[in-house]
């Protein structure tokens, strides 16, 4: 864990925020483009945000955070309580979303918040002198987030896609590209599948295709959980995910992404009815495997072998 200060809030929509962490002591450690951080919030809950600095500047990190409607306090509690000068705690940075290093041509493709990672791999491919485009679909006025900063830096590499005046057509965007071309995709799952519906229908390699959505746990009915080494019973609340609940009983489970993607957390299970959320098992291993970050009881008890 790190301790960090917010060292600076800055409004950029009505509905997002740029948030400045700087170490209470020592250095923070370096990172590398599509890297993330966990904010640990007073509730217990961890949120992970794209750390969106440039990765030769580690005297600060950066995050943006959209208010959303639907938060179980998360966004919430950044926006309306935390104040500068307030101290988080975070985890140490991970990246789940780098770039491929060996790509003759990187295709960034966000839609709202997600532009977030992108602002650290545009930072990168431009140092790099490598051959990128960066797609960015936005409502303006509300998800337009970096929009002006990006004009300058990017200059004709930034293609736009107003809501209501231009839409991304994932078909276009990915036909007759070179076959060393990657797509990297961030955003709402609809953005996800477009892109990767469409590039296997053009014949792309699973391998040349990256996405990253983190999405916190959605809410449900409460269920119950027992652990079939220790016997214990579990409670998991309405707007809690399976992972908290362990968390809170002091069973800690390896996790990163904490939104069903990135398969940290996959844990066996051999009883019970599970609603599965996540965007990482194949549809065999779901007899037998579920991801406590997001997936959920929907019957009876779930038996963790754990």
């Amino acid at each position: 864990m790190i301790d960090v200060r917010v060292a600076a809030i800055h409004e950029l929509t009505p509905v997002i925020r740029e948030y400045r962490l700087q170490a209470i002591d020592g250095a923070l450690p370096g990172f590398s483009a599509g890297s993330h951080v966990q904010v640990h919030l007073p509730d217990g809950r961890r949120n992970a945000y794209s750390l969106l600095g440039d990765p030769a500047d580690n005297s600060e990190y950066r995050i943006a955070v959209r208010h959303q409607d639907n938060s179980r306090g998360g966004s919430r509690y950044l926006h309306q309580v935390l104040c500068s000068g307030d101290r988080l705690r975070i985890s140490a940075p991970a990246n789940l979303f780098p770039l491929y290093s060996k790509a003759r041509q990187h295709l960034l493709v966000a839609a709202g918040i997600g532009i977030t990672p992108f602002m650290a791999h545009s930072r990168e491919l431009l140092r790099r002198g490598e051959d990128f485009e960066l797609h960015y679909a936005y409502r303006s006025g509300s998800s337009d987030a970096y929009l002006g900063e990006l004009r300058q830096s990017l200059g004709p590499r930034l293609h736009e896609y107003p809501a209501g005046i231009r839409r991304l057509d994932a078909r276009a965007l990915l036909k007759d590209r070179p076959l060393g071309a990657h797509v990297y995709s961030c955003g709402p799952q609809s953005l996800l599948l477009a892109i990767a519906e469409q590039a296997a229908a053009q014949g792309w390699s699973p391998r040349r295709v990256h996405s990253e959505a983190f999405a916190a746990a959605e809410p449900g009915l409460p269920f119950s959980v027992e652990l079939q080494r220790s016997g214990r019973q579990l409670q998991v609340g309405a707007e809690q995910s399976l992972l908290e609940a362990l968390e809170a009983a002091g069973v800690e489970i390896p996790n990163l992404c904490r939104g069903g993607v990135c398969g940290q957390c996959q844990t066996p299970y051999l009883k019970g009815d599970v609603e599965h959320r996540d965007h990482f098992l194949a549809a065999n291993e779901r007899a037998t495997s579920l991801m406590p970050c997001v997936s959920r009881g929907c019957g009876s008890p779930i038996l963790l072998d754990i």
